[in-house]
């Protein structure tokens, strides 16, 4: 790519292709996309970069790349739906179960700066996430949850507002759907949730979901806060299980393991937490099974 010529657009990114996931680019064999250089500021980054617009495909509404390939490209995700391109889930339910921290920063201040210097690192390193340390039992937990067709439904047009105040007069020819909107915990979804892997409607709905298939479904009792682990390894310590549990849930500070009880005999253990919360998010992540020291306990 030449140099830029004003200083100011130094730090801005042009594309040639975007990064879609085959849902979001449509069954259509013969996509046509209009390119803009520079046509609106990253969802995430703020940073000015090349917007993409296309239609999937017949009845379906136009799509737009809302991030830039740099953020794109660190999470490893869709540049439209923010979805993880290898697996088709959000990025809190890969986070979660492969154990991988967020370290992007979510400030105005150094967002820009830390998005430059990614860029500057993935040069002819693709930036995929390093998911070779990762725990089988988190591999498996996302292999059974993979999306592995496309899902074409999620292209369709958005609802009508006007129909829902009941002043649509275009009736058929309204390029809008024409239904009432369901009021559950997935309306309140945004960007930067999605993207940052924190607080996702949606990705605690399928956490939720595994676990209880699983048999890992919460108490009705609010007070429980602890969890059982099973078949640990022989050489298990106190120590090693705590360490290993701790590395295993990121998202969950240290403080909030309240003990851990070995016993030795049985090689099982008792894993205690300060709140009910970090118990449910525990038992989400480990609803596949946790690996401490190489080899993978039952929860």
């Amino acid at each position: 790519m030449p140099p830029k010529a004003d200083i100011n657009k130094a730090g801005w990114e042009q594309g040639d292709f975007p990064i879609l996931c085959e849902t979001c680019l449509g069954d259509n064999a013969f996509v046509r996309m209009s390119k803009q250089e520079y046509g609106r500021e990253c969802g995430t980054c703020t940073r000015p970069f090349t917007v993409f617009r296309w239609n999937p495909g017949q009845g379906m509404r136009f799509k737009t790349t809302v991030i830039c390939q740099t953020c794109a490209k660190v999470k490893n995700v869709c540049q439209t739906c923010l979805l993880d391109l290898e697996y088709g889930l959000p990025v809190q339910v890969r986070d979660t179960a492969l154990a991988l921290k967020n370290q992007a920063p979510t400030s105005d201040i150094n967002r820009e700066y830390y998005a430059q210097n990614m860029e500057r690192d993935m040069e002819g390193s693709g930036g995929l996430p390093d998911t070779r340390r990762a725990n089988s039992a988190g591999k498996e937990m996302l292999k059974s949850l993979a999306r592995t067709d496309p899902y074409y439904k999620r292209n369709r047009p958005h609802i009508c507002s006007f129909f829902v105040k009941g002043e649509c007069k275009r009736g058929t020819e309204c390029p809008y759907r024409h239904e009432m909107p369901e009021k559950n915990e997935l309306s309140n979804q945004n960007i930067k949730d999605r993207y940052y892997g924190r607080n996702d409607p949606v990705a605690k709905k399928i956490l939720r979901q595994n676990a209880t298939t699983l048999g890992l479904q919460p108490p009705e009792d609010q007070s429980i806060t602890s969890l059982f682990l099973t078949s640990l390894p022989e050489t298990a310590t106190e120590p090693s299980i705590r360490a290993a549990l701790v590395a295993s849930l990121p998202s969950v500070p240290p403080a909030a393991f309240r003990s851990v009880v070995h016993v030795a005999k049985n090689r099982c253990a008792f894993v205690n937490f300060t709140d009910r919360a970090s118990a449910e998010k525990a038992a989400e992540a480990w609803a596949a099974g946790v690996d401490i020291d190489g080899t993978q306990a039952s929860v």
